[in-house]
């Protein structure tokens, strides 16, 4: 009779190998006599990788193996300058110790391209515990910070893979991006990872970009920095800012030289805001990818738009359109993107200026009634307070309000595909749509559409607080209202159901 651990063996043939493997490594940990095994267990890797088998657990052993002899120093070889090297038997060892080290890393580094993602994944995070340990334990004595910067540039090679989405991976490797060694030296790599050739692969392009958008600048080292491959606290020269700086101005400059298609475009103008822009020494340059990114329309326009504006704020530059170029696109495709809220957000910025024409801002408020319906009801309850706050900044479009009644909708003076928003004639019509919103099927986009009816409040509404409605929740809220609490009996019913000491008991048996 088989015991159970025997049993459980036999259905799950990973585990005995996992369990040979942990006793192939204490073996080898507890003595040099059998050194053998640990060429067993890179050759069972080398395998596992040939015939597209499970890797975790040759990678989680090699990770233990190598982590303890790192910090046993077993691998560490003092040159002492001027003098003739070591032949002892000890060095030797050592030497076929980082032989083995080499050819380990090389292994798991290439585990990152498997297809499992969480292969992939623990190949990534094994390689950076490998990395981290290397650098505070190096293979050489040394009395000064060194950073196993080739170890780094490997890993960064193995994430820009020209075949396939690393972007999980990526994601992964955002976890340490806290480290300031490891932002510094990715920095100061990811300029001569590439070549103009590379990033015509559209892959790479992604992944390269991805790469970028992971790794945050500080201008200035946090408090509670810290470093990933040093025992020691951080040094000022652990993070030279403008050497970062320049880093990324090289890469920008790369990019920028790119063939652009739709997908790799959007990519960019996110990486430029959310990344780049803060830190370009000559922001001014970007106007013209800029304007001519406006002309797209769409997310790419929306996105170069937020470039535009931040160039206005921070750098005086002008743009004589912009208003119009903003009206443009507040179309119903809108809706349809996830970029709609920095639409709003946009929106409520430019138009926050109580000095804009009258018609201009009128035109504003036409089209965003009109859009109201057709738009989804959470985009729906986001129009109508934005129009309640413009209305509220310039009280003049309140003779919208004072003309309700339109006897037939094709009489709207208000001309919609009109590209200039002044010539729209939004001022001599009026807000029937609001009043068509308030018999909405849904209770809170009608309630939303009353203000209309209403005496004006004193003060605006928060945008931010409506923008983060999601469509699920304004149906859930819905039912919630009209769902009712039903009490229930904690007495146990007799006689069909009734009370105890029901009246109807005393007189009546009911059958």
């Amino acid at each position: 009779m088989m015991s159970t651990d025997q049993n459980s063996i036999i259905h799950n043939p990973n585990k005995a190998i996992a369990k040979e493997l942990k006793f192939k490594a204490n073996e080898f940990l507890n003595s040099r006599r059998n050194a053998n095994n640990l060429l067993d267990i890179i050759g069972h890797l080398e395998q596992c990788l040939t015939q597209k088998q499970p890797v975790t657990s040759c990678i989680l052993t090699l990770e233990v193996i190598f982590t303890e002899l790192l910090k046993r120093r077993e691998m560490c070889i003092t040159i002492t300058p001027l003098k003739p090297k070591d032949q002892s038997p000890e060095t030797k060892y050592k030497e076929w110790l980082q032989e083995r080290f080499e050819e380990a890393i090389k292994l798991i580094l290439a585990c990152i391209k498997v297809e499992k993602t969480n292969e992939s994944s623990q190949a990534l995070v094994t390689s950076m515990k490998l990395m981290s340990w290397e650098g505070k334990y190096p293979l050489e004595q040394t009395d000064t910070y060194c950073f196993p910067k080739f170890r780094l540039r490997y890993i960064l090679l193995a994430l820009l893979s020209t075949e396939r989405s690393n972007s999980q991976l990526i994601n992964r490797f955002r976890e340490y991006a806290d480290y300031i060694d490891i932002v510094y030296y990715s920095w100061k790599m990811i300029p001569t990872l590439a070549t103009k050739a590379a990033f015509e692969n559209e892959m790479f392009a992604h992944n390269y970009l991805d790469l970028i958008d992971a790794l945050a600048v500080k201008k200035e080292m946090p408090d509670d920095a810290k470093l990933l491959c040093s025992l020691e606290s951080p040094r000022p020269e652990n993070y030279d800012y403008h050497s970062m700086r320049k880093a990324i101005n090289k890469v920008w400059n790369c990019i920028m030289q790119w063939d652009m298609k739709e997908t790799i475009h959007k990519q960019v103008l996110i990486v430029l805001l959310e990344r780049i822009l803060p830190h370009l020494e000559k922001p001014i340059l970007l106007t013209d990818f800029l304007m001519d990114s406006l002309d797209f329309g769409g997310p790419i326009g929306l996105l170069a738009l937020q470039g535009l504006f931040t160039l206005i704020q921070k750098h005086n530059i002008t743009y004589p359109n912009i208003y119009e170029k903003l009206y443009s696109m507040f179309e119903p495709e809108i809706f349809h993107t996830k970029f709609k809220a920095r639409l709003f957000y946009l929106a409520d910025i430019f138009l926050s200026s109580s000095h804009l024409p009258e018609s201009l801002v009128a035109a504003f408020v036409k089209r965003l009634a009109r859009l109201s319906l057709i738009a989804p009801p959470q985009d729906a309850i986001i129009i109508l307070y934005f129009i309640g706050n413009l209305i509220l900044r310039h009280p003049g479009l309140k003779r919208l309000i004072c003309s309700q009644i339109v006897v037939e909708v094709s009489r709207d003076p208000f001309i919609m595909d009109e590209r200039e928003p002044t010539k729209s004639n939004a001022l001599e019509s009026s807000l029937w749509e609001i009043v068509t919103m308030q018999k909405h099927a849904l209770p809170s986009v009608a309630t939303a559409a009353k203000f209309i009816s209403q005496p004006l409040p004193s003060t605006e509404w928060d945008l931010s607080t409506v923008l983060e409605i999601k469509e699920d929740d304004i149906f859930d809220q819905e039912i919630a209202k009209k769902t009712k609490q039903y009490a229930l009996a904690f007495e146990r019913p007799h006689s069909m159901f009734l009370a105890k000491n029901d009246k109807v008991i005393q007189y009546w048996k009911l059958f």
